[in-house]
C-alpha cells in the first residue's frame, strides 16, 4: 500500500466508527459537543500514534505470549500522560469527558492497531497508520458531534446558529440522538459505497 493510502484509508476507507463500528462507546458519550468531540478526539489520536511507534519499535524483542500485556502498559504510559496534561491544563474538559479519559487504555481502536498493524510494520507506516486512525476517529467524532450540538441546542461552540425561532431537538443531545445519528451516517456511507460500486 503506498504512503498516501496508508495515512488516508482510517479517513474513509477503514474509518475506525463508521466502516469498523469499534470505539462506538467514547463516541456515543462524548459526542454530545464539539468541544467535548475535538478534546477525545486529539487525546485518542496522540495515544494512537505514540503507542504504534513504540509498538513498532519494540516488536521484534516482544514474546508473542505477552505481547498484548506489553501493549496495554505502552498505551497506559500514554493514556496517563494525556489524563494528566488535561487534568492540569484544562479542567473543564477532563471533567466533561470524565471516565472516557483513562478507557482509553482499553480502547479497541488503539489495542486493535497495535497488534494488526504496528506488531507488523515499520515504524514509518506506524506512524502514518496512527495518524490516519486517529484523524478519521477524530472527524466521526466531529461529525456527530456538529450535527448533534447544532439540531440538540441550536449553537456550536455557545454561539447561535439557527436563530431564536428554532426549537432544539432535546433527543440529539441525549444518548438516542446519539444511537440515531450513528446509524443514520453509516447508513448514508454504505449507501454511498453500493452507488460508487454499481
Amino acid at each position: 500500500m503506498s504512503v498516501g493510502k496508508e495515512f488516508t484509508k482510517g479517513l474513509y476507507a477503514e474509518n475506525p466508527v463508521f466502516k469498523q463500528a469499534l470505539g462506538l462507546c467514547p463516541t456515543l458519550a462524548v459526542s454530545n459537543s464539539v468541544r467535548n468531540a475535538v478534546g477525545m478526539g486529539l487525546a485518542m489520536t496522540f495515544v494512537l500514534v505514540l503507542s504504534n511507534i513504540i509498538v513498532s519499535l519494540i516488536r521484534r524483542f516482544v514474546p508473542r505470549k505477552i505481547r498484548i500485556p506489553i501493549y496495554i502498559v505502552v498505551i497506559a504510559t500514554f493514556v496517563t500522560i494525556v489524563d494528566l496534561v488535561m487534568a492540569g491544563f484544562a479542567p473543564d474538559l477532563h471533567k466533561a469527558l470524565g471516565i472516557f479519559v483513562p478507557l482509553i487504555v482499553v480502547n479497541c481502536i488503539i489495542l486493535g492497531r497495535a497488534e494488526a498493524f504496528a506488531g507488523r510494520n515499520s515504524v514509518f507506516r506506524s506512524l502514518l497508520d496512527g495518524l490516519g486512525m486517529g484523524f478519521g476517529f477524530s472527524l466521526a467524532l466531529f461529525v456527530l458531534a456538529f450535527i448533534r450540538e447544532i439540531l440538540g441546542d441550536g449553537r456550536l461552540y455557545g454561539f447561535p446558529l439557527l436563530g431564536p425561532g428554532f426549537e432544539p431537538m432535546l433527543i440529539m443531545i441525549l444518548p438516542p440522538g446519539a444511537f440515531l445519528t450513528i446509524g443514520l451516517l453509516m447508513g448514508l456511507m454504505n449507501w454511498l459505497d453500493k452507488r460508487r460500486c454499481s
